[in-house]
């Protein structure tokens, strides 16, 4: 209450104790306000009483067999922890319990509360090496009484409210208690435990004494305790010769010391952090900081007698997180591993040489290998990388467990998203240069690896192409957050939020480990179930107590089995990326059937190849730690398929083959989605344009296919694939642009082709032929037929018509023999000797310019006189088929009294019409036999005679030849040859040319 108006109002302090004691009146009920305050005080009375009786019992009981804190400076003997193979008969590895420990002392005091304490001016602990560690750990240190209840308080919370990892509220008092008396079981007793014994230490030692403790006891990774110990070991110098810059990486250790020693980057940032908070409290001041900060603390540790390096520190970091360092170090633990021992070795054995053959060609240094058993998540092998002591390449990393973009590898995480949401492996997306908008303002325009662009293609196509532009199209339509939730079930712990990226996601902007990654792709193989990863079947005390083992159990199931199945049958399936891969690539086994997908990352700095059978997973990495760039032909099927195919085809030698169950895809009815265009074939007349009917001559008659050209985005609600098209689909935000990159394509492949049928857009005519009818059809009367000398037949004909005659045919029998283009069209002809005397069939086909054809049929008799035997050819023969390989054909001709004539003549006409040219002639022959080069003309039917003429004017004709000339087959035809795979190089690119609009006619089967 403000003073002045105590002042004001002086009986204040009277009105107010007279209201507490007062009854204060409701409407249906009274409170005693002065006896409820007295009930609360003495609830809160007795509450304090029982729980300090409750807390005193508790420190009683859990402090009745704590060990003395003076036993800070006493070790029990230790015993080596022994790591095996799943089989317990190979060591893996020994990790020793022998502790490399030298004692120091600090330099001078740091909380200034030891008079006692002795200290080492010279070559003691270094004062920034304290600073340091109370930055990195407990900047309260010097302050608090071994606990930091808001800590905990913090911690209780995070862990309560949000359900995640509890956060470290543990201080330096803590921590020395826990890694140097208890042990690290995570249960409420050992941290009542702890939380007891460390107010007693704090009790009977000073802080500067608890601070030279803790710098002489806490683990810094590997056998070293104690900060001497790890100077010598990670610097090669006494800790006294440390630079600020590298106290502050080993006071970056303790809190996880596998953990970092095994990812030189996280310790990297660690120490860096550990820096900028020394500069923060006034430790260092700038200029110190910016130089230590570019100072380079590389840690080096050299181990021997080791198989699976990288796996063996991956275990041990989890065996660290259950059973704390000191147990795993020196509690003689036995552990046994899933690793396959023979199945390592190839591992290893692959990963080297591939690297050593091909990495200096195609810019790459490294390689990782990760083999998972689908059925139950047990680890098999696990490579690193291709050395573990290289120390060029950083070889120690792990980058099985490190973050890496995976590119494609990750796109079909995103078509079984939209596989679920209702697409299938028919579904139609156009493959067009195409500008995404984006919240910016800016576009996004992703490209194919080749820069090309194909048009329309099937989903199962662009997968197993590898074509990113689709692949982006499926991303909006799937939507981010239901394809980045989608993919968290499979158990890629590094996706935290879909906020951090866009459409790229699919093509593997979010960085994944290949551990998660490849046990993603168990998840297919094992038909949607995932299992947890395992690295650990058993751990066993010294005295042969189960600490721990794994029990089979069933996995979660995580994907619906068709969807599974249906993704499966897509990675399989060889012949859908033959146009990129060819049929021969390294994602294919000889014997067995198996799935698989390349991934490369932009300026390929990360090349990836994943797959597996029902058995196994495998997925490999390939490039360069330092995430350099590999050459443009490091990709994932040239960098990381080879190592992929040699190691399968090795490991599933002599084991049986196993197949794929075949998926059922059902039909949806909606044309887009089960791989049909929206598109209707009909019989156009040419000449109207509209629907053929039964009068439209087949000479007119076309079949077309009228396409209706629209982006997916057309024909789908994103919401509901399945149901009704929108209304609207131009409100949609990417209509616009999809729709004029398929309008950019379809004018690209026009231009680029204009010898073939243009690309269009038609719609399919509602009105029927009014060109060809009962109507227009010429009327035609034969007046007279006479056959003269047996053979020669005479025939005038009349003709009308609506429109007018472009010819007159004549046949015999229905073989063609004669055609007049001109009135009266009365002419005469030699029936050929192949036609025997009797009856036969006169057909008189009368044409107009639009094709409608009228016909009159009348019957005449054919003696024996063979007509003009005189003069007759011999090559071609009627009815015969040239090929237009050369310009010329040799026309041969037999006369059976050549000294007769004057001028031999072959002439040629076309049989729709047109003049009887002559093409070539002979003068005074003198033998039976001539040959007259005939010029090929255009493709089509002709009729070729020979007349030939007399000194007095008399002429002679031949019989007339029907004949067809036809365009050239080809010089000849060459056979694909699929691409062999050894061990000593990757396969030749193979190119094959699809037809875009193949889809139409042959959508993939379900």
């Amino acid at each position: 209450m403000p003073q002045g108006y105590l002042r004001k109002s002086g009986n204040w302090k009277a009105q107010h104790k007279r209201r507490r004691g007062a009854a204060v009146r409701l409407p249906w009920f009274k409170l005693d306000t002065s006896s409820l305050a007295k009930n609360v005080l003495t609830l809160v009375v007795i509450a304090g009483v029982f729980g300090f009786f409750f807390l005193a019992i508790l420190f009683a009981v859990y402090s009745r067999d704590l060990p003395d804190p003076n036993q800070l400076t006493e070790r029990l003997i230790s015993q080596s922890t022994k790591i095996y193979d799943r089989t317990g008969e190979h060591l893996l590895y020994e990790i020793h319990g022998g502790e490399k420990r030298t004692l120091k002392k600090l330099q001078e005091g740091f909380c200034g509360d030891d008079k006692k304490l002795e200290f080492d001016r010279e070559g003691g602990i270094p004062t920034y090496a304290v600073e340091a560690t109370i930055a990195a750990e407990d900047r309260k240190f010097c302050r608090h009484n071994g606990l930091d209840y808001k800590g905990i308080a913090r911690a209780l919370l995070v862990d309560i409210v949000t359900r995640r990892a509890a956060q470290g509220a543990s201080t330096i008092s803590q921590q020395l208690v826990k890694n140097a008396i208890l042990s690290n079981e995570k249960r409420l007793s050992r941290k009542v435990k702890e939380v007891i014994l460390t107010v007693e230490m704090e009790r009977r030692y000073s802080k500067d004494e608890i601070l030279q403790i803790y710098f002489n006891e806490i683990p810094y990774g590997s056998t070293n305790y104690g900060i001497e110990s790890a100077s010598q070991a990670y610097f090669g110098k006494s800790s006294h010769e440390l630079t600020l810059a590298e106290a502050a990486t080993i006071a970056a250790l303790p809190k996880a010391p596998t953990t970092y020693l095994n990812n030189p980057e996280r310790l990297s940032a660690r120490r860096d952090h550990i820096l900028r908070s020394m500069e923060e409290l006034g430790f260092i001041t700038q200029d110190e900081l910016v130089s230590a900060l570019l100072e380079d603390t590389g840690i080096t540790i050299r181990v021997t007698n080791i198989t699976a390096p990288h796996f063996i520190f991956h275990v041990k970091q989890q065996l660290e997180e259950t059973y704390g360092q000191r147990v795993v170090e020196e509690g003689g633990l036995r552990v046994t591993t899933t690793i396959d021992y023979d199945k390592q070795l190839i591992a290893e054995e692959v990963v080297r040489e591939h690297v050593d053959a091909r990495g200096e060609e195609l810019g790459f240094s490294n390689a990782a290998l990760v083999a998972i058993d689908p059925k139950n998540g047990h680890v098999l092998s696990m490579v690193g990388s291709k050395d573990y002591f290289d120390e060029e390449i950083d070889g120690s990393v792990n980058v099985a467990t490190r973050l890496r973009q995976p590119g494609s590898s990750f796109k079909p995480i995103v078509y079984t998203a939209a596989f679920e949401k209702g697409y299938t492996p028919n579904t139609i997306l156009w493959d067009t240069v195409t500008d995404f908008p984006t919240e910016t303002g800016e576009t996004y325009t992703p490209q194919n690896f080749d820069g090309k662009a194909r048009g329309p293609l099937t989903l199962r196509q662009a997968l197993q192409g590898s074509l990113n532009i689709p692949a982006v199209k499926l991303m909006y339509l799937v939507g981010l957050e239901p394809a980045f939730e989608f993919a968290k079930r499979f158990g890629y712990s590094s996706l935290t939020d879909p906020s951090n990226y866009g459409l790229s996601f699919v093509l593997g902007g979010g960085e994944v480990q290949l551990l998660e990654h490849t046990n993603a792709y168990a998840v297919f193989a094992n038909e949607g179930v995932r299992n947890d990863i395992v690295t650990v079947l058993k751990v066993e005390a010294p005295n042969g107590d189960v600490l721990e083992e794994w029990k089979e159990r069933e996995g979660d199931r995580v994907l619906e089995e068709n969807l599974a199945r249906t993704t499966t049958h897509v990675l399989s399936d060889n012949n859908a990326r033959a146009f990129v891969f060819g049929t021969g690539s390294y994602l294919t086994l000889p014997d067995r059937p198996v799935a698989a997908k390349t991934g490369t990352t932009n300026d390929s700095r990360d090349a990836w190849l994943l797959g597996y059978t029902p058995s196994i997973a495998v997925g490999v990495w390939a490039g360069n730690n330092d995430n350099s760039p590999m050459t443009r032909q490091g990709g994932g099927s040239t960098a990381a398929g080879p190592i992929w195919n040699t190691f399968m085809r090795r490991v599933l030698d002599g084991t049986p083959v196993e197949s794929f169950v075949y998926p059922e895809i059902q039909k949806t009815g909606k044309g887009i989605i089960d791989g049909i265009l929206p598109s209707e074939t009909v019989e156009i007349d040419r000449v109207s344009g509209k629907l053929a009917t039964s009068f439209t001559p087949a000479s007119t008659r076309e079949t077309v296919t009228c396409i209706d050209f629209h982006s997916a985005l057309h024909f789908i609600d994103r919401e509901d694939p399945l149901g009704a098209p929108p209304k609207n689909p131009e409100h949609d935000p990417h209509y616009r642009a999809w729709e004029a990159g398929i309008e950019q394509w379809v004018r690209a492949q026009n231009e680029a082709h204009p010898e073939e049928p243009p690309l269009e857009r038609c719609n399919v005519p509602t009105e029927e032929d009014d060109v060809h009818t009962r109507e227009n059809r010429p009327d035609v009367r034969v007046e007279s037929v006479r056959v003269e000398e047996g053979r020669t037949i005479l025939v005038n004909v009349a003709v009308e018509a609506q429109r007018p005659i472009s010819r007159v045919e004549y046949r015999l029998d229905s073989h063609f023999m004669i055609s007049s283009s001109s009135p009266p069209y009365t002419v005469s002809f030699v029936a050929p000797r192949a036609f025997v005397e009797g009856a036969h069939t006169l057909s008189v086909i009368a044409f107009d310019d639009v094709g409608n054809e009228g016909v009159e049929e009348k019957r005449l008799m054919l003696g024996a006189r063979a007509g003009n035997a005189d003069v007759s050819v011999l090559e071609p023969q009627y009815g015969q088929s040239i090929e237009k390989i050369q310009e010329d054909f040799s026309v041969s001709i037999q006369l059976r009294q050549p000294t007769r004539y004057q001028t031999v003549s072959l002439t040629a006409q076309s049989r729709t019409g047109g003049p009887e040219t002559i093409v070539g002639s002979v003068i005074r022959p003198e033998s039976p036999f001539l040959t007259i080069l005939w010029p090929l003309p255009e493709p089509g039917e002709y009729v070729l005679r020979v007349y030939a003429e007399e000194a007095g004017g008399y002429v002679e004709a031949s019989e007339a030849v029907l004949v067809t000339v036809v365009e050239a087959s080809g010089s000849g035809s060459t056979e694909d040859t699929p691409n062999e795979i050894s061990d000593g190089g990757a396969p030749a690119p193979e190119t094959v040319e699809i037809d875009p609009f193949g889809l139409l006619t042959a959508p993939d089967a379900a």
